[in-house]
């Protein structure tokens, strides 16, 4: 009886999270297609992905990116759906579908009644849809969505080619970026398009991690007891003790791991200095940890 209620309580909160999420992912989207719509496409600036290709397509022959977003990122899962993972193809779609509707609603909102005036302050504009576009997408993936995009491209040379995921994504939005150059016949749009994707990358990384600094302290020291009571008791933070040994000296060491908030570091490295001047200290940065105390696991 108890299993059912577990089961049935389990699935409640599969469902209540599985509507947070596709909330967040409507919010995600929205906040993208409006940097997108409002900031970058009146002003002509080129990024990386689907978004650039379509935004291409726009300046180029006046095809609506909707529909141009739609279409590429169907062609491309039809084209790697052998690579892709079933959810990972669900995801993409309902995304996908989400946007181009988004996109399509807001652009002739938008050139009806622009926010901006084309040409005039271009660069505070690809700032501002470089901060909305980077939320956005930031959001989106924060809560296990996906917009597609050259991520399906990413995953196939992943898989056929090994080709590391950094170096994928680069040399994609830079062929994108720079193929600007033939339609414009200039290198300021190739500019533009560069500064608009390290902004949006960088935004997107922090609403992704940037609630997840946590940092991972490595503490040798022969007075690690001591170190040990003052993190407990005045940093409130566990401490895992383990034992090691010194292969120069051959002596047994008791080495001293800590988990903490990158806030909290300055008072964990005062309290090791205050107490032993002497320590060894490796200081890490955690993309994330979870657990008590610290992110819950999505």
């Amino acid at each position: 009886m108890n299993k059912i209620k577990d089961i049935t309580h389990l699935h409640i909160k599969m469902k209540k999270q599985a509507m947070k999420d596709l909330f967040f992912l409507c919010v995600g989207i929205l906040m993208y297609s409006f940097g997108y719509t409002a900031f970058i496409l009146p002003d002509q600036i080129v990024m990386g992905g689907a978004s650039g290709i379509a935004a291409l397509l726009f300046y180029g022959f006046k095809i609506p990116p909707a529909l141009s977003i739609w279409g590429i990122n169907i062609i491309m899962v039809i084209i790697a759906y052998r690579t892709l993972s079933k959810q990972f193809t669900v995801r993409t779609i309902i995304g996908v579908t989400i946007l181009s509707a988004m996109i399509g609603a807001l652009q002739p909102v938008f050139e009806a009644y622009p926010m901006v005036t084309a040409g005039e302050d271009k660069f505070m504009h690809l700032l501002i849809g470089g901060v909305l576009s980077g939320a956005g997408l930031g959001l989106v993936f924060a809560h296990n969505g996906s917009t597609g995009g050259t991520d399906i491209i990413i995953a196939m040379l992943n898989k056929y080619f090994h080709m590391n995921f950094g170096r994928a994504i680069q040399l994609i939005d830079t062929c994108i970026i720079s193929s600007s150059y033939f339609l414009f016949h200039s290198m300021e749009p190739i500019v533009y398009g560069i500064a608009f994707t390290i902004i949006y990358s960088y935004v997107c990384d922090y609403v992704v991690n940037g609630s997840r600094q946590t940092m991972q302290f490595i503490i040798i020291s022969k007075k690690y007891e001591q170190i040990a009571d003052m993190i407990n008791n005045k940093i409130h933070r566990g401490v895992t003790v383990v034992q090691g040994k010194g292969w120069y000296s051959k002596h047994d060491v008791d080495i001293l791991i800590v988990l903490a908030r990158k806030y909290e570091s300055h008072g964990i490295l005062t309290t090791i200095k205050i107490i032993d001047p002497e320590a060894i200290v490796s200081q890490t940065f955690c993309h994330g940890v979870f657990g008590e105390g610290f992110d819950k696991m999505k």
